[in-house]
């Protein structure tokens, strides 16, 4: 019933404003005559007589006052959806939901935003902080329009660019027996307890395959959701943890290049293959993808 009422609802919505079946046609640009055959086919599909008419006049009755309520409400809420949707998309002031990793959200984010936003002060932001896999879902539900992610998705439906990448480090507490060296194959730390990201995390993902390729199991004490609550873990002597590395140092920890293996987190941008993006959208994105080998921040001690 909603599809076949929909398209006559403005039509009715004129004539019952303006209580004349000409007036009304003069205002919407339409033939009085399609106009009027409209209003016909709208009362015969309801069953109900929404007008008195009265010679060249017409008047609303009481079911078509109930029924005009309800349809001015229902065309109010489309045309504030349509001036939500022309707003995310105008060039200089849109919208771009963006989704990002964690471990991101402290420096790189800001920076990326501060930067691109220099030329684009307008233009909007809907953030979302999470694990790589859920962006994902996100991003194939049409919440996001990108998301930075790590490992960086090659599947059906998604487009992916490799931006930039990060070295991993063992972290340790400042009192544990590696904490004066400067560099350990992972190998080294089998016999090591560790605390780590939990199972679905990217990050996780790439450390058990390190250790896969290193011949070891690793023996995990502690599993959490964030990078920093895992550095305060190691800080407490908890265990021994992998993790790219922090833009400023972490007091009561000591962070270890990791050799012999390549030790990296790769960062990509991603979105839905064949979607159309609204400009701003496409100004981001190209924004991004020139930011190529220079995504991240300096890490400290460089």
């Amino acid at each position: 019933m909603a599809m076949l009422l929909a398209p006559r609802l403005s039509y009715f919505a004129a004539v019952a404003r303006a209580e004349h079946v000409t007036r009304a046609a003069q205002e919407l640009q339409v033939p009085q005559s399609t106009l009027s055959r409209a209003m016909v086919r709208l009362e015969q599909d309801l069953g109900v007589d929404l007008f008195a008419r009265h010679g060249r006049t017409v008047s609303l009755t009481p079911a078509g006052r109930t029924f005009l309520a309800s349809v001015e409400r229902a065309l109010g809420e489309v045309e504030k959806a349509a001036e939500s949707v022309r707003a995310d998309a105008d060039p200089a002031s849109g919208k771009v939901a963006f989704g990002f990793l964690h471990t991101m959200g402290t420096e790189t984010v800001p920076g990326l935003i501060r930067a691109f936003r220099a030329d684009h002060p307008r233009i909007r932001f809907s953030l979302v902080q999470n694990y790589g896999e859920a962006m994902l879902e996100r991003l194939r539900a049409g919440e996001l329009d990108l998301c930075l992610t790590s490992p960086v998705p090659d599947e059906p439906g998604l487009v992916a660019r490799r931006l930039d990448e990060q070295r991993l480090r063992l972290v340790v507490p400042a009192d544990h027996r590696l904490a004066s060296r400067k560099r350990i194959r992972l190998a080294e730390t089998a016999d090591e307890t560790f605390v780590t990201l939990e199972p679905g995390y990217g990050l996780r993902r790439i450390f058990d395959d390190l250790c896969t390729e290193a011949g070891f199991k690793p023996r995990i004490a502690f599993e959490g959701e964030e990078a920093e609550t895992l550095r305060g873990l190691v800080a407490a002597g908890l265990g021994v943890c992998l993790l790219p590395p922090p833009t400023f140092p972490r007091p009561g920890v000591v962070e270890l290049a990791v050799t012999g293996q390549r030790a990296v987190r790769e960062i990509g941008v991603a979105w839905l293959d064949g979607h159309p993006d609204t400009p701003p959208v496409a100004a981001f994105k190209k924004f991004l993808l020139s930011r190529r080998g220079r995504l991240l921040p300096e890490e400290y001690g460089e």
